[in-house]
């Protein structure tokens, strides 16, 4: 699950040398916390110089009080879903770090949740982000996936964009009470006690194979 989905930062991500990390946990209860962060701290020159203009591709680029203005308004919005309990959000304006923390009551109402503030926040309506789901779990397994409307987007990058790609890289952590059994991507790397599991792709890899960060674990019953 990725917060890429926060598009009024698509601007300057798709832009600019990126490091996106999530880490999710998941209780016994099904409840939980999901922390988001985009780093781009090691393309500030880059990140200020598209802050400086007024569109880019032709879509207007926000400037730093707007994001932190769209920022609470995710969050407060966010609030008001059932089964959120607590929305922090952080904005390093110098070093141009985000970081989101969301502490849910459950799956399904982190992914209804997010769902239902991306299409107030989204203008365009894209549907299809908003119906399709990329996360699910039943107590035992969990299952991550990435959606069509992203793979979509990723697939349009053309060749003056490559090099962007290939300096990005997206990490996926997930965090257990119980041992993890089985996962179902081979790439997944597990710590000693068996209760996380780490994915780390490429940008560009995940542009030709948008399968690399899918994965359903399965935790010891």
């Amino acid at each position: 699950m990725k917060i890429t989905y926060i598009l009024f930062l698509l601007p300057l991500l798709l832009n600019s040398c990126i490091e996106i990390i999530d880490d999710l946990s998941i209780h016994n209860d099904g409840s939980g916390t999901f922390k988001y962060s985009i780093n781009l701290s090691s393309s500030k020159l880059k990140v200020n110089s598209i802050l400086s203009l007024d569109s880019l591709n032709g879509k207007k680029v926000p400037d730093l009080a707007e994001i932190e203005s769209k920022l609470l308004e995710f969050k407060s919005l966010l609030l008001e879903e059932p089964g959120i309990e607590m929305v922090k959000t952080e904005l390093n304006k110098s070093d141009f770090i985000l970081k989101i923390s969301i502490e849910f009551n459950s799956i399904s109402q982190l992914q209804s949740g997010i769902k239902n503030v991306i299409a107030q926040l989204n203008k365009e309506k894209d549907h299809k982000l908003i119906e399709e789901n990329w996360i699910s779990w039943d107590g035992k397994t969990l299952v991550r996936e990435i959606p069509s409307a992203i793979t979509s987007r990723l697939k349009s990058f053309d060749y003056s964009e490559i090099e962007l790609l290939k300096s990005g890289t997206y990490t996926s952590i997930t965090r257990f009470d119980k041992p993890i059994l089985k996962t179902s991507n081979s790439n997944c790397k597990l710590n000693p006690s068996r209760t996380a599991s780490m994915l780390q792709v490429n940008a560009f890899d995940l542009k030709v194979n948008n399968s690399l960060i899918e994965n359903a674990i399965t935790l010891t019953p």
